[in-house]
């Protein structure tokens, strides 16, 4: 399923935001009341040009000459405290903020279905994480203090500017609405660039994680080239959107600065001529022009956060579009301490998408506990889709399936998924030390005797056991560092560790070696014991032992039975094994004559 969006207002995104930042809303306080008093101290400031040049250089006041540097001082004072207060704590609510949405947002990823991952792209999803939610944090943090800060610095000047010469500053008043209509039509730019430049980084990440995942095939396969340019072509278009926001950010201040500096050159020459020079004395102009020429650095800023603001907003669409997706359907309320293990198939059918046909087709299996069952077919047949269906990676649209006579839609997610263990061609291993990936699976924690018994039963104990830092070496990225049968030798561990009733194995034995597959067989034998067993596997010779064999064939049973029945019944499962036996048999020929040529 893909993230289903609707349009929302950039306002709307914004008071989100501020909804998150105001979960933290002591620190929050402590920020803004920093802000207003480093605001405050600005129109001091050209307040205290009023009676310094009436006082101190008119008058030649004693009075007035001492205690203006003294206010000077504690007004610098005062703004260096309340700068590092609302510095500090702003930076601690900001960091907060993107710390919760990456936490919620890693949750809602790991309770999604199958299909949403099926559908997303993995570097879409990794730039939400790392890229949009940075971007989050500038319109939560660094845009809110400058819009406070600056707005109430700003307020406060066009109050002291009004109160000295509300006549001058009508002027001044009158560009106010000029500017804003800029700053709006520059807005929308903004946001849609914004929205262009993290899908693009989306596709940077999603170009480079494929290319490092398959950085083998790249070589052997001379994919460098097409790779170059297919990296080539996102990276430009990244620098041609960033060039166009910067651009836009570029034009739009000069013209602003512009148009304010019409309307102070206009204020200036009005203040110098006719009679509005004579109703204000020295000290009050030279303080009106001062706070106008102040206004502008706060204006500035104002103007200089809208990109910023429209890239935090146009990222915070996309979190709040994952955050609010549906995680996957959990309705079940039963809870299974340990199955017996017994899975009835009742007409079980299912499609991946409407108008496409049914993958599976009123499939109806009765499998008994301890049972082992293998799944046969060629590929489309539907044997990894009827195995999927058990631990509900994917809702069943017809019939049901039962665990020990229950429906598996009646038991919650983490207790169906409990009673399930799995083994498959496409290990995966995490980036941390072999005892930590052969632990993963343990119920309730593992003690270092159970991973090492886990391992010998495995057989992978005799190839840990021989490394240098043993249970604590480090795998490496999937197990890059180890052998494709030292891989699966884990695997076979963890689902020992796990001890789950049903056990599904996928092809476990294929792409491996002679001896790798020896190993792998050996453990298999000791995996499957005592429990419900499916296996999905091309290679019939692995499955001969199987107490029963499925036969699937474009999302139908055709055929069931055991190896000898099947093959007595010389059906699609008899000529599958003397097609499969006839290439194997040529395959060990070639490999006799290759070592007899050696």
């Amino acid at each position: 399923m893909a993230i289903e969006s609707k349009p929302v207002s950039g306002a709307e995104v914004y008071r989100r935001l501020l909804r998150e930042s105001l979960q933290h809303w002591p620190y929050l306080v402590v920020a803004v009341i920093g802000m207003t008093l480093t605001a405050a101290t600005q129109p001091a400031m050209a307040a205290l040009m009023k009676p310094l040049l009436n006082g101190g250089f008119v008058d030649r006041n004693v009075q007035t000459i001492t205690w203006i540097p003294l206010a000077l001082v504690g007004l610098y004072f005062v703004r260096g405290i309340a700068s590092y207060l609302s510095a500090y704590f702003m930076a601690y609510v900001g960091t907060r903020v993107v710390m919760d949405l990456r936490g919620r947002m890693f949750d809602r990823l790991l309770h999604m279905p199958v299909t949403f991952f099926d559908n997303a792209s993995s570097g879409e999803l990794l730039a939400k994480l790392t890229y949009n939610v940075e971007q989050v944090a500038g319109a939560s943090t660094s845009s809110f203090t400058i819009l406070v800060r600056d707005s109430i610095t700003a307020i406060g000047l066009m109050i002291w500017v009004v109160y000295l010469s509300w006549k001058l500053s009508l002027v001044f008043l009158v560009l106010i609405p000029v500017i804003a209509l800029i700053v709006k039509s520059v807005s929308k730019i903004f946001r849609r660039l914004s929205h262009g430049i993290q899908d693009v980084v989306g596709e940077v990440t999603h170009v480079s994680e494929e290319m490092i995942e398959g950085h083998r095939v790249v070589k052997l396969f001379g994919g460098v080239d097409y790779e170059t340019r297919r990296f080539d072509e996102v990276n430009q278009r990244s620098r041609w959107l960033q060039l166009r926001s910067t651009a836009a950010q570029a034009a739009s201040l000069p013209v602003m600065e512009f148009i304010a500096s019409i309307g102070i050159a206009f204020i200036i020459y009005l203040a110098t001529s006719g009679t509005l020079l004579e109703s204000m004395n020295v000290g009050s102009f030279v303080s009106f022009v001062t706070a106008v020429l102040m206004l502008m650095e706060p204006l500035r800023r104002l103007a200089q956060i809208n990109p910023t603001l429209q890239k935090g907003i146009a990222a915070g669409e996309t979190i709040f579009e994952l955050i609010d997706t549906p995680p996957e359907r959990d309705t079940g309320t039963q809870q299974l301490t340990r199955a017996a293990g017994r899975i009835e198939y009742r007409g079980a059918s299912f499609s991946y998408a409407e108008g496409k046909g049914d993958v599976l087709k009123g499939i109806d299996l009765h499998i008994a506990p301890g049972e082992t069952v293998a799944l046969v077919g060629r590929s489309g047949s539907g044997k990894s889709t009827l195995v999927n269906l058990l631990p509900r990676f994917y809702e069943l649209e017809r019939g049901g399936i039962l665990l020990d006579g229950i429906p598996i839609g009646d038991l919650t997610l983490d207790s169906l998924r409990e009673q399930i263990t799995y083994v498959g061609q496409q290990v995966i291993l995490f980036n941390d030390s072999i005892a930590a990936n052969i632990a993963y699976g343990a119920q309730g924690g593992a003690t270092r005797e159970r991973i090492i018994e886990a391992a010998r039963a495995a057989h992978a104990w005799e190839f840990i056991e021989q490394l240098p830092e043993g249970l604590d070496t480090l795998v490496g990225e999937n197990g890059v560092l180890l052998s494709g049968g030292q891989r699966q030798r884990l695997a076979i561990a963890r689902a020992l560790l796990k001890d789950a009733p049903i056990l599904i194995l996928d092809e476990a034995t294929s792409a491996l070696d002679t001896e790798s597959e020896r190993h792998i067989q050996a453990a298999l034998e000791v995996l499957v014991r005592g429990r419900t067993t499916l296996v999905i596997a091309h290679r019939l010779s692995t499955i001969e032992s199987a107490d029963r064999i499925v036969v699937m064939q474009k999302g139908e049973i055709i055929e069931i039975g055991n190896h000898a029945e099947l093959i007595a019944r010389d059906g699609v499962y008899a000529r599958l094994h003397r097609l499969q036996f006839r290439d194997e048999a040529h395959d060990d020929d070639a490999r006799a004559g290759l070592n007899a040529a050696g």
